[in-house]
């Protein structure tokens, strides 16, 4: 087992940082999300153009080929971006229920698809279809009020199903999650380090003091670790199947608590701007409490690996 990024692997991440960095800034994702649509319907066609849309579906069915591990790292920098869109609904969630025709649909970015996860479907308003465990459903129903207003939930209206070869990945969508809150975690912790070296008081930064570095140091070893927990339930996925799970359930438990505790102690070390609308920080703090929340909280993860290990 091997975590080291291959070239192409860096290579893939350096290309995603550049293009969701130019393409969605701070100020583009508030303004997105303060929209009524939620986001750029726009950007779909050109996450397809990527590959980004196939990234794990087959080069005969229009996708890149790639593995999980590719997947991830997608994953984590547009957490990182926070970027507000039916991507986490339709590739982590319901991508693996899908025959291969639609498969191919949604890399040639023809077709957006979520799925129903205790009652819940993320990005309901922004999708055609929706995986569910008794088929599939027009995205018909009720969009609920959120705090995190980059990906909304809803409820599924009642109606016939129609079948599907298969059902959500839990495996999967928690892996996703893991990456997700990884990129959260580090970017936070990024805008907390910048401000901590800038800030003066008492004519000294105040990233001199205790109060101000050793939660910094805290957050930094926590991303890390989760870093780490968030890639080995990737690589689980395409090489120990068996393991896939719990490593699954273990990286969404830590990292969703991590990008949690690191948003918190950014708002902290910001002050009194981290706790303003302008500020960015409160939008990647109620993404993180979204992730720590959606398919159970980190507690039901935590027993599904005390219950795996004690089998």
């Amino acid at each position: 087992m091997d975590f080291a990024f291959t070239p192409d692997q860096q290579e893939l991440r350096d290309a995603a940082r550049s293009f969701l960095a130019e393409r969605y800034p701070a100020e583009r994702v508030a303004e997105l999300a303060e929209s009524d649509a939620g986001w750029d319907p726009g950007s779909w066609r050109e996450l397809a153009e990527l590959g980004w849309l196939g990234v794990t579906i087959s080069e005969e069915r229009g996708g890149a080929g790639l593995g999980s591990v590719e997947q991830a790292i997608l994953f984590e920098e547009l957490g990182r971006a926070l970027y507000p869109g039916p991507y986490f609904s339709t590739v982590a969630l319901a991508l693996p229920a899908l025959g291969p025709e639609e498969q191919a649909r949604v890399a040639a970015g023809e077709a957006r698809w979520s799925a129903e996860v205790d009652g819940l479907v993320p990005d309901l308003a922004l999708v055609e279809r929706v995986v569910t465990d008794q088929g599939a459903a027009p995205a018909e129903g009720e969009t609920l009020e959120t705090t995190d207003s980059t990906r909304r939930l809803g409820r599924l209206a009642p109606g016939a199903r129609d079948p599907l070869p298969g059902s959500v990945d839990r495996a999967r969508a928690f892996t996703a999650l893991a990456a997700e809150a990884v990129g959260i975690a580090g970017r936070v912790l990024e805008w907390a380090i910048e401000h901590a070296r800038t800030r003066e008081q008492f004519g000294r930064p105040i990233g001199v003091y205790q109060a101000i570095s050793h939660p910094l140091a805290d957050t930094y070893v926590e991303a890390e670790l989760a870093r780490s927990l968030a890639y080995w339930a990737a690589w689980s996925l395409d090489e120990d199947a068996a393991q896939a799970p719990v490593a699954a359930a273990a990286a969404k438990s830590f990292a969703a608590e991590a990008a949690v505790a690191a948003c918190e102690r950014s708002i902290q070390v910001h002050g009194g701007i981290g706790f303003t609308w302008e500020h960015p920080l409160h939008r990647y703090y109620k993404r993180a409490q979204w992730i720590e929340s959606f398919g159970g909280f980190p507690a039901a993860q935590r027993a599904e690996v005390a219950a795996a290990l004690l089998d």
